[in-house]
């Protein structure tokens, strides 16, 4: 890491390699989390879509398995993310897009936090119920939102990551 004197502060960037290696990590744990909504989204649709109770059940028993990868990933992404902002040219707040991108991420893990997991316990508990031959007994078509909403917002922060629209963040002085 070098630092340097940039209107009147001291400011540090990564090296090539070290930027590289920290960019490297980003895009994994992104993809990780973008295969991880993907499987959720079979977990959850599969059930709605089959008439197969067994499937159904295995299915929402899987569901919790889940969490903690996701969160893993959500928290890799913001910590390399923020790793990236701080120690490159393009900032943490300092474009539109990364400003966008980090809402994004902070929104996303605290909903899954907040949100889905609880959703996932009930998921798993529904399926214990039903593999014992019970009715299902709790309404999961909510379930049917994170995959599609997650996935939709990690393929946005792609993009944006990609086309870097919007330019500079204005701030007063």
């Amino acid at each position: 890491m070098a630092t340097t004197l940039v209107e009147g502060r001291l400011r540090w960037r990564m090296r090539p390699r070290t930027r590289k290696g920290v960019l490297v990590a980003h895009i994994v744990a992104a993809g990780a989390w973008i295969g991880l909504d993907v499987m959720l989204a079979v977990l959850v649709f599969t059930p709605l879509l089959g008439s197969d109770t067994a499937v159904a059940a295995l299915c929402y028993q899987a569901m919790p398995l889940l969490f903690w990868p996701i969160v893993v990933s959500g928290l890799t992404s913001l910590l390399t993310g923020v790793v990236l902002g701080l120690g490159t040219h393009h900032g943490v707040v300092r474009h539109w897009w990364v400003l966008v991108k980090l809402v994004l991420n902070v929104v996303l893990t605290s909903l899954v936090v907040v949100l889905l997991g609880p959703a996932m316990d009930d998921a798993a508990e529904a399926g214990r119920r039903l593999a014992a031959g019970g009715p299902v007994g709790t309404d999961l078509a909510n379930l049917v939102f994170p995959p599609i909403v997650s996935g939709t917002s990690l393929v946005v922060a792609t993009v944006l990551a990609v086309y870097k629209p919007w330019g500079r963040v204005r701030t007063t002085r």
